[in-house]
């Protein structure tokens, strides 16, 4: 049964959230075994079948040949090339209340959001680290971030980066369009958990509360011509098997429908934030996320992967060689904090502080080849 939208949302009829939970709600992960992972492990394409052996329980004793595969899968579509980028949080009102996030209308926190001015100091801040791509992010709040605010945002910054990504609240197909012809490349959005029960427990109020209209959001993105968009679970928040293989589901029914896009995967685990500091990932340990990250490098082999700063420097660093293909640097989830002016507060705490030139180093020096910007505009 379609969920009552909010009036200004589109509906676009889409077939991706029925084939994704046709699925995942019949699915046993404890039926797969060695053999059947070891089988996997030996063929050269690997099927939705293949993908949930790889992230079943019976996978973790044998992580090492599965990130010996997902390693040799990454480097004949990527070679040695680590993508560079960070986010800049311009405002961090929201109108949700999600239980889990730093950002969430009912927490006590410092709200902020930065001028045409100040947004254009923070761009300016970030050039100087040598980054080529820059991945704006808001609080979901219509109101205190409207579509013409970002629309000015992005033209700013595309005086300064050669690549432009959005993390903010989902859009109708004309507004993404507006995005994109105003010089966004892609969107991310999370859908936080493909588990409706649990998602109706943990977005308790404004637009995020629906779940179809968000789980559309890539599909809309496509429609509104934006070149790429961007796919995860808020890993820890439901059932992590479920959730790693919804999204990449998602990604693969999406990428049949729309085979010119370019599509990407991130893997954030949940942490805590500047209103509740026991917020933790629950189940999914370090053991499990490389196990999640090479499943999707096996499954999806030409979709880049992101690693964020929710994770330890040395994690990262044997994540990039083995199936991560872009890395976040010189990162502050704050509003203001890239030209040391504060103004809000942030929307988690981060595990890795260093800065780009610290983090290119590093990748240098453990043989990677650290990649700025590889588009070209004609």
């Amino acid at each position: 049964m379609q969920e009552k939208y909010f009036p200004d949302m589109e509906i676009i009829n889409s077939d991706i959230e029925d084939k994704i939970l046709n699925i995942v709600n019949k699915i046993d992960f404890n039926k797969y075994n060695k053999n059947d992972v070891i089988n996997t492990l030996q063929k050269d394409n690997c099927s939705i079948e293949d993908f949930c052996a790889l992230i079943s329980p019976a996978a973790k004793e044998l992580i090492e040949p599965i990130a010996k595969k997902a390693k040799s899968e990454r480097e004949r579509f990527f070679g040695k090339n680590v993508y560079f980028f960070t986010p800049l949080y311009i405002s961090n009102y929201c109108e949700n209340h999600c239980v889990y996030c730093g950002f969430n209308c009912k927490n006590n926190i410092k709200r902020a959001k930065l001028n045409l001015e100040e947004i254009e100091n923070e761009l300016i801040a970030i050039k100087k680290t040598g980054l080529e791509e820059i991945l704006i992010l808001t609080g979901e709040s219509r109101k205190m971030s409207d579509v013409n605010y970002i629309a000015s945002a992005v033209q700013l910054a595309k005086k300064y980066f050669k690549n432009i990504g959005l993390e903010i609240y989902p859009l109708n197909t004309d507004e993404y369009n507006l995005l994109h012809k105003s010089g966004a490349d892609y969107i991310t959005v999370f859908q936080e958990t493909y588990d409706k029960e649990t998602y109706i427990k943990n977005h308790l109020k404004g637009h995020k509360s629906i779940y179809s209209y968000r789980i559309n959001s890539q599909e809309r993105a496509l429609k509104g011509n934006m070149r790429g968009v961007g796919f995860g679970a808020l890993l820890g928040l439901g059932d992590y098997k479920k959730d790693t293989l919804s999204t990449a589901l998602h990604i693969y029914f999406l990428q049949k429908k729309y085979p010119k896009g370019e599509f990407a995967v991130s893997v954030p685990r949940l942490r805590p934030t500047v209103a509740d500091s026991n917020i933790n990932p629950n189940d999914v340990g370090e053991l499990e996320l490389l196990q999640i990250m090479c499943a999707y490098r096996i499954f999806l082999p030409f979709i880049n992967m992101t690693i964020s700063t929710r994770e330890r420097a040395d994690f990262r660093n044997n994540a990039v060689k083995i199936a991560a293909t872009k890395i976040s640097a010189g990162v502050s989830t704050g509003i203001g904090e890239h030209t040391n002016k504060k103004e809000g507060d942030n929307q988690f705490e981060i595990a890795d502080p260093r800065s780009v030139e610290e983090i290119y180093t590093t990748l240098k020096n453990i043989g990677m080849q650290p990649v700025m910007n590889e588009y070209v505009w004609v």
